[in-house]
């Protein structure tokens, strides 16, 4: 919804918010009337400054002349932002290989994407990866490891060779998994295995007598995988570190709640995916969140992938005073190269 603030309040109004990321203390009128690149008197920055409380965007501390800006300031700042032509111009600079895929290893790829986050924002760094159930994929190859448990060997549509661990509730013989593995490359290449599940489930008496009860269990062992999978996202974090220095900007308890979050990996990453959406970088703040325990936090994520689907989600939590205006950029920058990455491997 957009804003009926006039263009010079909405100017002040930034300069407050800057000033206030800056410092972290209230902001007064007089430092705002000298900062100001149009001319503007303290007295008028106090009508201004009065007029954007009335209306829910700025708050005034106990024992204190100067403001600071509500979660609703924060969500017109942050709106006011995306208006402009924000360059990422000191993260061009990026050292080598930090997108690079060595030895065909995603996993090592996610987690330097991750420290890189946390390096540049100085704040906590995540990227998600990607369910391999939902990945495009052109080989699928099963290894049985024992009893019912099978390693699961996908080469994508962007030559990356992704592994993972199933446990299932039907076992399989090795020949039986080379049977099932040689079917669905036939058959189903340049699709993703929640696709040829729901496949199997529709059209398996088609199938029946050629492959006996393999491709039965093959759609029982997609089932349990594909629900395992769904429980298990798994996320890649650095710089929790980094929010203990910023411990004054947080309240205790809920910096407490929101380590707990961090040790819940599975429940946090499942958080941050039911999250993003397709827009190009989304922002999050406070109690827009709707989640008590991270309410003195913000969020600023994006997705990445490569054309053909979204693969995972990537960004930053740092707290409500977080220099949007460099993050806002960096994870775009990142979400973008990234993505050139499995488009270049590809």
């Amino acid at each position: 919804m957009k804003s009926r603030i006039r263009e010079k309040d909405k100017y002040i109004f930034q300069l407050i918010v800057d000033e206030y990321i800056l410092s972290g203390k209230p902001v007064g009128s007089a430092v705002i009337a000298q900062k100001s690149r149009i001319p503007v008197s303290p007295a008028t920055v106090r009508n201004i400054m009065a007029k954007l409380e009335r209306e829910g965007y700025l708050e005034k501390p106990h024992h204190s002349a100067g403001r600071i800006p509500t979660d609703k300031g924060l969500r017109l700042y942050v709106n006011q932002l995306y208006d402009q032509v924000l360059t990422p111009e000191e993260f061009l600079e990026l050292p080598p290989g930090s997108f690079a895929v060595e030895q065909g290893d995603f996993n090592k790829l996610l987690q330097n994407v991750s420290q890189l986050l946390s390096a540049y924002s100085d704040n906590i760094g995540f990227v998600i990866s990607p369910s391999l159930a939902r990945v495009l994929f052109k080989h699928v190859r099963f290894i049985r490891i024992s009893e019912k448990k099978f390693m699961l060997i996908l080469v994508t549509t962007f030559n990356l060779i992704l592994t993972e661990i199933i446990e299932s509730t039907v076992d399989m013989t090795q020949f039986e998994l080379d049977r099932a593995s040689r079917f669905i490359e036939e058959n189903f290449a340049g699709k993703n295995l929640i696709y040829v599940h729901n496949y199997l489930q529709k059209e398996f008496p088609r199938f029946r007598v050629r492959f006996e009860d393999v491709l039965q269990k093959l759609s029982l062992l997609l089932r349990v995988y594909t629900l395992q999978e769904d429980e298990s996202k798994k996320i890649y974090l650095e710089g929790t570190a980094k929010l203990i220095s910023k411990v004054n900007l947080f309240d205790l308890k809920r910096l407490q709640a929101l380590f707990q979050k961090f040790e819940e990996r599975a429940k946090l990453a499942q958080l941050l995916s039911d999250l993003i959406n397709l827009d190009r970088v989304r922002v999050l703040i406070g109690t827009e969140l709707d989640v008590p325990d991270i309410a003195d936090c913000s969020l600023i994520l994006s997705h990445y992938g490569s054309e053909e689907q979204v693969l995972g989600s990537l960004g930053i939590i740092g707290p409500k005073r977080i220099p949007y205006r460099k993050v806002i950029p960096l994870v775009e920058y990142v979400a973008r190269r990234l993505s050139q990455t499995f488009r270049i491997t590809h």
